[in-house]
């Protein structure tokens, strides 16, 4: 017997726009085109309704690691970021040893089969010691493709994403190894020119990792790899908006050049998102979050951040002023069209996964839905 909920009242962002006092249906966990007699609707007036959030690139949550935590204690990050509307989270891993990463790896892949996570993301360990960030750079390798299909082949089908340096040694066929198995091939921790990094886009490279961070700044003279991953319609830039790791400005320069169709809003998380101060583990190097910046203890390098999506949703439409549907196009449909997951999340469309969240007039989370089923459940009036 189908179960059916109708929201009816919110402003409902599709991809064709909003939709003024919209209605959505659910029934057995997906969007559905009609609904059974009688069934029960839920009022949302005064409140938006947009798609759960899509995070391509997130290392933990809760207090949790996904490089170095168990089962459990990843469940528990993953848990964390959906009470914070990420209803789709791909689990990303620091540098480590390759055997390692490999175990990691294997691990991980048998909760993507689950459906807990969408994938696995390598950031590390082929990037560039020059701009190695919070890794641990006696672990950094060049980027081999012998090396990069080891850790392809011990994700088991479920590596997603490999951020590479793709102006080191083997760069470039790692790059083509990568396009040639459908995982995404994103620059990123990257010392590169701006004629290199149109060698690595040639090549099949898709994605910026967190652009800006982790690479030469932009120039007038030596462009860098930024102005030629802001210019080529083949890249989707990665963007953490915070306010820590990027100025507004920045993030209003990409989304003039790039427009709202190449940018991804990811958290880059670390273990303290949604959990709070304190000292912790980042792979092997130690951090210290203070006021929510998370800093390595030595050093003091951005490790990470401790961002969930709603606050960059709330940031990106309120600080930022950007039109609400830029941001779920940012924070939704580019990371799902990326991770080849659109046909079931991304968007509010009959047939899709009734993946959702709900905010108010202030852009606060007040309700996230996913698969048909509350994970936080509205609490209006």
């Amino acid at each position: 017997m189908a179960v059916s909920t109708v929201l009816t009242g919110a402003r409902v962002v599709l991809p064709t726009g909003t939709v003024e006092n919209g209605r959505v249906i659910v029934e057995n966990g997906r969007i559905a085109g009609s609904a059974a007699e009688g069934a029960p609707t839920l009022d949302l007036s005064g409140h938006w309704l947009v798609p759960g959030f899509v995070d391509m690139h997130n290392h933990g949550g809760g207090g949790a690691s996904f490089t170095s935590g168990t089962v459990d204690e990843i469940l528990t990050g993953v848990r964390t970021h959906r009470q914070h509307g990420t209803t789709t989270v791909v689990a990303s891993f620091v540098t480590g040893d390759m055997d390692f990463l490999g175990r990691r790896a294997g691990l991980l892949s048998e909760l993507a089969e689950q459906g807990e996570i969408a994938g696995i993301h390598f950031e590390g360990p082929f990037i560039s010691p020059c701009r190695k960030g919070a890794h641990d750079e006696t672990l950094l390798r060049d980027p081999e493709p012998a090396e990069v299909r080891k850790l392809i082949d011990a994700a088991r089908g479920q590596a997603r994403m490999v951020t590479l340096a793709t102006e080191l040694p083997g760069g470039l066929d790692s790059v083509r190894l990568l396009a040639e198995h459908g995982v995404i091939a994103a620059i990123g921790h990257t010392d590169a020119t701006y004629e290199q990094t149109r060698a690595a886009i040639d090549a099949g490279a898709t994605v910026a990792t967190h652009l800006y961070n982790a690479m030469p700044g932009l120039g007038h003279r030596a462009p860098g790899p930024i102005a030629a991953l802001l210019e080529d319609e083949r890249i989707t830039v990665e963007l953490i908006n915070d306010g820590t790791h990027l100025h507004p400005a920045a993030l209003e320069l990409a989304f003039h050049h790039a427009g709202p169709e190449r940018v991804a809003f990811i958290t880059d998380a670390m273990d303290a998102a949604g959990f709070g101060d304190g000292r912790y583990m980042l792979g092997p190097l130690e951090v210290e979050v203070k006021d929510s910046v998370a800093r390595l203890v030595e050093g003091g390098s951005i490790a990470g951040s401790t961002l969930t999506l709603d606050r960059a949703f709330k940031r990106a439409a309120t600080v930022d002023g950007l039109p609400v549907e830029s941001v779920v196009q940012a924070i939704s449909a580019n990371p799902a069209k990326l991770l080849g997951v659109y046909d079931r999340v991304g968007s509010l469309e009959p047939g899709k996964d009734a993946d959702l969240v709900v905010l108010d007039a202030d852009f606060e989370l007040k309700g996230v839905m996913r698969k048909g089923a509350w994970v936080v459940e509205p609490k209006l009036g």
